[in-house]
């Protein structure tokens, strides 16, 4: 009898990676991620699907959930793509510094209830 495959199946998700693990590149979770090329024939699904939401930046927190992965896993994933030139980083220093003081203390609040 064949077992289901789930989103939090260990063996797809080493499927996935190629058993690699997460790269210390400058990916932080509200990092922003924008494609720089269209997908090709053959590339993996992951990487298309990457590649066709972040025609506008996306943060990284925001495509681990979309392709529902692991953030670890989706890191591994746009390190493949930097290193091919397929995407570019952005980071959210510009977003963050428009938001004023009380904003950010209704984040933290917000946050602390989950």
């Amino acid at each position: 009898m064949t077992r289901a495959i789930r989103d939090e199946d260990p063996d797809r998700f080493y499927t996935i990676t190629g058993g690699r693990a997460p790269i210390a590149e400058d990916f932080d979770l509200v990092t922003l991620i924008v494609a720089e090329s269209a997908p090709v024939h053959g590339m993996p699904s992951e990487h298309i699907a990457i590649l066709d939401m972040c025609r506008a930046p996306t943060a990284v927190v925001e495509i681990a959930a979309e392709l529902r992965l692991p953030v670890g896993v989706t890191t591994v994933l746009l390190s493949d793509l930097l290193h091919a030139g397929k995407i570019t980083l952005r980071p959210p220093l510009s977003a963050a510094l428009s938001l004023d003081a009380s904003t950010l203390k209704k984040v933290l609040v917000g946050l602390s209830r989950l």
